[in-house]
């Protein structure tokens, strides 16, 4: 089973070697693929082999590229993975719409849920017992946005009342940045699935390739602001961007069992099919911080 990310921030060749992935630069270095989930190209110097990209993708290994900037800007999705993926995508087309309502709104609960936990934890009482508040207004398919107004308690609890998300500030960086790396990882399992990423639950941007995607990941999304809030970045560069990437071989707690952060997404992936497949809401199964 996959587990490892990993950066390649140095100009330097990739190619590929019975069943490794050879880095060829001042030292030439070997890395097991069968080892790697995630391969970030920090470096837009770096080149490799279509053999290595035909390796990479026959494993499933998400492969991000960043821009001249060092931020996450594009990613290989395969046209195919799973064997039955036809099949998959007509279902997911005839997902019933009441639904997708019910599984968004157990998503967006579960993301409130943690926020609040969060704010707890950092003293934040009010605002955490607002949030709790918001999950028991929620309505069918989330129709008063409790999510968004949510939001807005949550983000100013965190880093003050004149902060927002659209602030060119190293906050919102290291937020953007470890958002992509966990779309990143979603992208990957629900294309890995045999559906398609384009078709959402909720998110439904005829310009967004990734809107289930940006559905699924909605709990997710706090273990980044954790590690951002730890991190407290005066500044945004190599450490605290690998610092973010790792946050997906943290250890979390998902049906029963102590998970990586990226097999907790194949696992939560896999249960929103079930229960939009079955129709049963009850078949989600969500992380636990441990």
């Amino acid at each position: 089973m996959s587990w490892r990310t990993v950066v390649i921030s140095k100009r330097c060749k990739l190619d590929y070697r019975m069943g490794y992935m050879v880095v060829r630069a001042e030292e030439t270095k070997r890395i097991f693929i069968d080892e790697v989930a995630v391969l970030m190209i920090e470096n837009p110097a770096v080149s490799f082999t279509g053999c290595l990209l035909e390796a990479l993708t026959e494993k499933k290994v998400k492969v991000v590229f960043c821009d001249s900037k060092h931020n996450p800007m594009a990613e290989i999705i395969p046209y195919h993975i799973a064997y039955d993926s036809s099949q998959k995508i007509r279902r997911q087309i005839s997902w019933d719409e009441d639904i997708k309502d019910l599984v968004w709104t157990e998503i967006v609960a579960e993301k409130i849920r943690k926020q609040a936990d969060f704010l707890l934890e950092k003293e934040k009482q009010k605002e955490a017992e607002m949030l709790y508040s918001y999950i028991g207004q929620m309505e069918h398919g989330d129709v008063t946005n409790r999510e968004g107004h949510a939001a807005k308690v949550y983000f100013n609890a965190l880093f003050g009342p004149d902060f927002t998300r659209s602030e060119n500030c190293f906050i919102n960086s290291a937020l953007n940045y470890g958002y992509s790396i966990i779309l990143s990882a979603f992208n990957r399992e629900i294309v890995s699935k045999g559906y398609m990423t384009q078709l959402g639950l909720f998110h439904d941007n005829m310009y967004n390739p990734f809107n289930l995607a940006c559905d699924l990941m909605e709990p997710f999304r706090i273990l980044v602001d954790r590690e951002v809030i730890k991190l407290s970045p005066q500044k945004f560069e190599k450490e605290e961007k690998y610092a973010l990437c790792d946050i997906l071989n943290h250890i979390v707690m998902i049906d029963g069992n102590q998970q990586t952060v990226i097999n907790a997404v194949r696992i939560y992936t896999g249960s929103v099919f079930e229960a939009m497949n079955q129709e049963d809401i009850l078949k989600l199964k969500f992380y636990n911080l441990l």
